[in-house]
């Protein structure tokens, strides 16, 4: 899974993003200081995976992982290539879903390219310039499109779907909030409209803010009706405050987070929010060799996602054994489970659960 962290200069990306990733991107208080995006690989916490370490005191621990990348400041005119345009957008063409980081705080000491903290007007701001730019590609599809209708008249629906979508983006909708059916967006789904990517919005406050009715105020309520309309994802994090809560190991972190009243730290809210958004799940392997975890779409059969173990686990699939985390972590052992017949042979049509132990029987 990649993500990409967006949004305006000096909005807190980068600070977010060394939270995180603890990858100690540089830092500083003028635009475009990230100009080539900084990457980092962030560990999946998940206690099913230490839990099953515990079980087999394996030689490896692999757990699932998300790239993070921190993608260069925004402004107006990047679609005709202003400030760093061209490679922002082409970074965020190379991600599965963005991260747009939006400023909530005020702060003297802090300047902001509009002069003043505006939150649903720097959101319009990115937004406008992929649709801007989805435009273009879009007008260059529906061009060829229609050429090609002359010898193939099944592109017609094809090209209604285009329009539609066309006539949205003209009206500074993006490509996400247009109702589409699932087959109208199987039509389209080459295109690669930078508007289409799933989004989290984030609003980064202050730690002021942090306890105050923040979410009870007009500025929060119309970020809400936004991500709504979108079927987006909204949440609130102080991105300081997790530089802080990124230097705390264990229970110190605990205590740190129990003080401020936080419930959990933005890395774990952005993880359970891109995993919902993206409608991705964890399967598990476990022996004493290695105990890991594979990140699947939900819905995803048996073959499909042992290939994501190994093209020959797919091309070979006989059978996949199958027990849930709960009920081997009630029997306490892979061979009392077996006692109890809680290992179920499933074939090809059965569809994995998150959580979901799994052995591949194959044959190539």
């Amino acid at each position: 899974m990649k993500l990409g962290i967006v949004g305006l200069p000096n909005v807190g990306k980068s600070t977010l993003f060394n939270a995180i990733t603890n990858a100690g991107a540089q830092s500083a208080n003028y635009p475009f200081c990230t100009i080539e995006p900084n990457v980092g690989m962030v560990a999946v916490p998940d206690a099913r995976l230490d839990a099953l370490a515990k079980m087999y005191h394996p030689e490896k621990y692999t757990p699932a992982v998300i790239e993070f990348v921190d993608i260069a400041g925004l402004v107006k005119g990047a679609s005709k290539g202003e400030g760093l345009g061209n490679k922002f957008l082409s970074h965020i063409r190379e991600t599965d879903a963005i991260i747009h980081l939006v400023r909530c705080f005020e702060n003297g000491n802090i300047i902001h390219v509009e002069g003043n903290v505006n939150p649903l007007r720097d959101i319009e701001t990115i937004n406008l310039e992929l649709i801007f730019s989805d435009l273009e590609i879009l007008e260059r599809r529906i061009s060829r499109t229609e050429k090609a209708m002359k010898g193939d008249k099944t592109l017609a629906q094809e090209l209604t779907v285009l329009n539609k979508v066309k006539a949205a983006l003209e009206n500074g909708i993006s490509a996400r909030a247009v109702p589409l059916a699932d087959d109208e967006k199987a039509m389209i789904a080459d295109v690669e409209l930078l508007s289409m990517k799933p989004v989290i919005y984030v609003a980064n406050i202050s730690e002021d803010q942090i306890g105050t009715q923040f979410k009870e105020t007009e500025t929060y309520r119309s970020l809400e009706k936004l991500a709504k309309s979108e079927g987006a994802e909204l949440l609130t994090i102080c991105a300081e405050i997790e530089s802080e809560i990124a230097e705390l190991d264990g229970e110190d972190k605990e205590a740190f987070l129990e003080d401020l009243g936080i419930e959990e730290s933005g890395l774990d809210m952005l993880i359970k929010a891109s995993y919902h958004l993206l409608g991705y799940i964890s399967f598990l392997t476990a022996g004493p060799k290695e105990v890991r975890a594979w990140t699947i779409v939900d819905g995803t059969k048996a073959p499909q996602a042992a290939g994501k173990i190994h093209s020959d686990m797919e091309r070979g699939f006989i059978r996949a054994e199958v027990i849930s985390f709960d009920d081997l972590m009630a029997c306490g052992s892979m061979n009392a489970a077996k006692e109890k017949g809680l290992i179920r042979s499933e074939g090809k049509d059965y569809v994995f659960r998150d959580g979901d132990i799994v052995v591949i029987r194959f044959n190539v």
